[in-house]
């Protein structure tokens, strides 16, 4: 399998969930600016022209990181990444990955395009997204991952969209659960393994 990234964006989620899974993949490095990686147009292989996509054995392109991560666990049930398809747990999960995707991945990545936003703008994003990151602390108040007890892939992208906090300016400083949270998932050694394939900091 090769996994289409580009460093410290949200590919990380499917690379930390690749690894967790115990899956054989291959990382291949997209210039997102120029949609182009080693092999040439990335559009070719993504006409989105972002960020991630899993090519899987077979060939066939999978696009979508909340679809991707979902697809990584069913592959190996018996690592529990995710709750069986078809329960009212795997609901829940879906529940909070769409959470993720729509309310905190959006809103911190809309802000990495702030140079040409006012401040105004700006400000609003930040405070709509403070509201959803108080959400997701309070919930963290309740238990040590975002399913309960044990890790999943939701925690996986959960990492990798709080990292961006500091990045475009956000303050987590008063949220201590999601603080703790990032503080034991740096310490997870697939966490450490796919933060330095892409050659990033914790």
């Amino acid at each position: 399998m090769n996994l289409f990234y580009s460093p410290g964006a949200c590919a990380l989620a499917s690379q930390i969930a690749l690894r967790e899974a115990g899956l054989n993949f291959e990382l291949v490095k997209v210039d997102l600016k120029a949609k182009e990686y080693a092999g040439g147009d990335y559009k070719k292989i993504n006409p989105k022209g972002y960020i991630p996509a899993l090519q899987l054995p077979n060939g066939h392109m999978m696009t979508e990181g909340a679809v991707i991560l979902q697809w990584i666990a069913d592959q190996v049930p018996e690592k529990n990444l995710l709750p069986k398809f078809g329960t009212m747990e795997r609901y829940k999960a879906m529940e909070w990955l769409n959470f993720i995707a729509t309310e905190i991945h959006k809103g911190l990545g809309s802000l990495f395009g702030g140079a040409v936003m006012n401040e105004e703008t700006k400000e609003q994003i930040k405070a709509k997204v403070g509201l959803r990151l108080a959400v997701l602390d309070n919930h963290l108040s309740q238990t040590p991952y975002i399913l309960g007890n044990e890790f999943s892939v939701a925690d996986a992208y959960a990492y990798n969209v709080l990292r961006w906090t500091g990045l475009v300016g956000v303050d987590i400083s008063n949220h201590t659960n999601l603080q703790k949270f990032m503080g034991n998932m740096s310490e997870r050694p697939t966490v450490k393994e796919a933060v330095a394939a892409e050659g990033i900091r914790l």
